[in-house]
This record gives C-alpha cells, sequence and structure tokens, in this order.
C-alpha cells in the first residue's frame, strides 16, 4: 500500500468515528469561552466565574424541554446565589426567538448568544438542552442531555455537593 492510500484510509478513519468522541468529558478542564453576554452586550468568558460552581446550559427557544428547565434553573439560581452561577447560552439563530422565550419565562442569570453553535460544538453539545455543571477548580463533573421536571432534583444535589466542597 503506498503512502496516497495510506493517507486516504487514515483519513476516512478518522472521519467515521463519531462526533461525541471529540465531546468534552467529565473530569476534563471545561473550555474557555467567549461570547456576547446579551444583558451587558460586554463579552462574558468561563474564566470571570472561577471560584464559583457553574450550571452552563445550552437552550434554544424552539426547545420544549428548555421551558421546563428555565422556571426549575431559575428558582435554583435564586436559592443558592453564594458561589453559583448559571450561565444559559441560546443557540437560536433568530434573536427574535430567544426575545420572546425570555419574555415568556424570564429569569435572572446570565444569558449569552451562540447562534453560530461554535462554543456548542466545542463543548459537543448533540441535544437542547445540554448542561455542564463544573466545579469551582474548573472541571467538568456532570454533563445532562435533555431536561425532564424531576432532574432538577438531581442537579440541586450535585450543586449542593459542589457547594460544599473546599
Amino acid at each position: 500500500m503506498n503512502l496516497f492510500s495510506q493517507k486516504i484510509i487514515s483519513t476516512l478513519l478518522l472521519s467515521s468515528l463519531s462526533f461525541s468522541s471529540f465531546a468534552l468529558d467529565i473530569g476534563k478542564v471545561a473550555p474557555e469561552f467567549s461570547i456576547k453576554n446579551i444583558a451587558t452586550q460586554k463579552l462574558a468568558n468561563l474564566k470571570h466565574y472561577q471560584g464559583k460552581v457553574i450550571y452552563v446550559d445550552f437552550w434554544a427557544s424552539w426547545c420544549p424541554p428548555c421551558r421546563t428547565s428555565f422556571p426549575l434553573l431559575e428558582k435554583l439560581a435564586q436559592d443558592h446565589k453564594q458561589n453559583f452561577q448559571i450561565i444559559a447560552i441560546n443557540m437560536d439563530e433568530e434573536i427574535e426567538a430567544m426575545e420572546a422565550f425570555l419574555k415568556k419565562y424570564p429569569v435572572s442569570f446570565d444569558i449569552l448568544r451562540d447562534p453560530e453553535g461554535i462554543w456548542a460544538d466545542t463543548y459537543g453539545v448533540e441535544s437542547m438542552p445540554t448542561s455542564f455543571i463544573i466545579d469551582k477548580k474548573g472541571i467538568v463533573r456532570s454533563i445532562h442531555s435533555g431536561f425532564a421536571k424531576d432532574d432538577i432534583h438531581d442537579i440541586e444535589k450535585e450543586i449542593k455537593h459542589l457547594l460544599e466542597e473546599q
């Protein structure tokens, strides 16, 4: 087999690997991001929240489970204001869709926009919503795909545990 054939086979093998094999894994450092905060119009980045437990939530207005999660996440944010931050990263291409959703489901936590999906790809997001719980040191401690009403109990338990850690 010549070198050209070997390169073609290698390329085909690499491209056949599942996207999720490149996704962010539990126990890894969460990738830094730089995304505009819709409230402040300033760039927000992960290191800005360093020292807090962070819940990063990728969501979209067309996502039915997001309609369930937002009121519950808002309550979670209100119940755990100390050393805890929710960052919701919107994936809508049209800003009007996001704005309409937020009028119906208002929240106090930070809303960022990633309409091109650059950061969703970096984090390996494959479904809506997908969330990442990141500890005070910036390590991904859990990943949640989808959302059902009862999920909030396990999420809150994880967050409380991480808030208690030094």
